[in-house]
């Protein structure tokens, strides 16, 4: 059998899910390599020479010379313009959905991962800071309600169907439980989440590399919070 045109470098993060998200709900083949925090893998040498961040996720397409994107939304934007699917034609929606691409990659998962990191990681590693929990819990806030907002009247982030801002988008807001964000009141929102829950890619995809339920608050957080934190307590003890 031959291989397939793309190759996946993930692990089940928010951003790690993105590109599992838009793989199987287009029916694109690829195979995965998943990548070990606690071994440091996103760190070896091989890895940075296709990331040079040293994070996840990344792609490798062999059937273009075997070119590596990094960066989610950046990795969303290629397979989408390659496929030529969850991304809109006409150009008005097309400049949408990369604005709503832009405002998830800028805004919601950069202050909803601090809202997690200061909860989830620093504080149950002694290192507890009110300050900064209340503001990013605070903003996070801010920005779901931006997007119930733009939710209101409408099924989508962009245009008039579902696109790469909204599998971009859905990871990051769908973990509001993990961010310990309430949501009471964004009624579009939550529409906005079960019209994508109820897509059988999604959930498929939402199990690749590894489920991680307390993320989307439909498991007991106990046990995985403990090892999550754990992960991090060198860096945390640096910091």
């Amino acid at each position: 059998m031959p291989q397939p045109d793309v190759h996946l470098y993930t692990a089940a993060t928010m951003n790690g899910y993105k590109p599992v998200i838009f793989l199987e709900e287009a029916g694109i083949s690829y195979d995965l390599t998943f990548i070990d925090f606690s071994k440091k893998e996103q760190k070896a040498p091989d890895y940075v020479k296709l990331n040079p961040n040293g994070r996840i996720p990344t792609i490798v397409d062999r059937s273009n010379g075997d070119f590596a994107v990094f960066e989610s939304g950046a990795i969303l934007w290629y397979l989408a313009e390659k496929y030529g699917v969850f991304l809109p034609h006409e150009p008005k929606a097309r400049s949408e959905t990369h604005q709503w691409l832009m405002f998830q990659m800028a805004s919601v998962g950069p202050m909803m991962g601090q809202a997690m990191y200061f909860q989830r990681i620093a504080a149950p590693n002694g290192h507890e800071e009110p300050f900064s929990i209340k503001r990013y819990v605070d903003e996070t806030r801010r920005l779901l309600e931006v997007l119930n907002t733009r939710l209101e009247g409408r099924e989508w982030l962009a245009g008039d169907e579902y696109t790469i801002a909204d599998i971009a988008t859905y990871p990051w807001a769908r973990a509001y439980p993990w961010a310990k964000v309430s949501i009471d009141g964004m009624d579009h929102l939550k529409a906005w989440f079960d019209r994508i829950d109820a897509r059988p890619a999604v959930q498929k995809a939402l199990t690749i590399p590894k489920a991680q339920p307390a993320f989307w608050g439909d498991a007991d957080e106990s046990a995985f919070l403990k090892e999550n934190a754990a992960r991090f307590a060198a860096d945390v003890k640096k910091a």
